[in-house]
């Protein structure tokens, strides 16, 4: 920064902007794209977002009238939402969204985000390559799956984590109306404990409760307590590999849920 003195007072340049600290988020600004009427991200970004990061979000939007072309409108959609920052300083995003990511596939959904990344110039991370990202840290390469999903979402889904190199060992249905899938923002986190009781296996290395829309956070304990296996949710893999981006080298949300489930209270 030029300092004013006699001595260079004609040196100094006072059109150009001085940075100043951050007043909220001196760790990071993250951006979230978010289903658009998924009230669930926001809810447990608040819950698991690290100490000095601040979450701003996006609307992800898509057809009000079918489930496919909804999903896969949120990703065709998605440098729209992400103009919608405008100049906001984002230090990475987040595309919180599975169902798309599985239409689109393993390798297309990898190769597109790269690419946004690129011509971004910030990490955009989708939820299903957080997931995998935390599989991978945990070297966790067989998974029984929690899904909220139609069929046909749920074999999306499945040919995602084959492609990847996961093997879905058991799936476990919630139970609900699948028709519109919407309606996964009518479920609970007690659904999705109920669901995943239903698994025989016990051979998983670790139990995936799969789409953001869906509440996950009060199943966490629940489940690992009556599997003592890793629990992990994709708002969950989601905030820790964007705190990774900015990183925060905090311990994965799913072996320090003390950090953040007394939070849960509160929402």
């Amino acid at each position: 920064m030029c300092e004013r003195t006699a001595a260079r007072d004609d040196e100094c340049r006072y059109d150009e902007p001085v940075k100043k600290a951050r007043e909220y988020g001196r760790a990071g600004l993250l951006g979230v794209g978010v289903p658009q009427a998924n009230s669930t991200v926001e809810a447990e970004f608040r819950v698991l977002a690290p100490a000095g990061v601040s979450v701003i979000t996006a609307r992800l939007q898509g057809s009000r009238s079918d489930s496919r072309t909804r999903l896969l409108d949120y990703f065709h959609n998605l440098d729209l939402a992400l103009d919608t920052f405008d100049t906001a300083p984002l230090n990475a995003f987040g595309f919180a969204c599975t169902g798309s990511s599985y239409l689109l596939g393993f390798d297309q959904d990898r190769a597109a985000f790269a690419g946004l990344s690129q011509r971004r110039g910030y990490p955009v991370v989708s939820a299903t390559a957080a997931i995998l990202e935390s599989l991978a840290h945990l070297k966790a390469k067989r998974v029984a799956l929690v899904s909220p999903y139609p069929a046909w979402l749920t074999e999306a889904a499945l040919a995602f984590y084959k492609a990847a190199g996961v093997e879905v060992v058991e799936v476990a249905v919630v139970a609900g109306d699948t028709a519109d899938t919407r309606n996964v923002y009518n479920i609970g986190s007690a659904d999705a404990v109920a669901a995943a009781r239903k698994f025989q296996r016990r051979d998983m290395d670790a139990l995936l409760l799969s789409g953001t829309g869906m509440p996950t956070l009060g199943a966490v304990g629940d489940l690992t307590r009556l599997y003592g296996k890793p629990v992990l949710s994709s708002n969950l893999c989601l905030a820790w590999s964007l705190g990774k981006h900015l990183g925060i080298k905090d311990a994965p949300p799913w072996e320090d849920r003390a950090a953040w489930e007394a939070r849960l209270k509160d929402l």
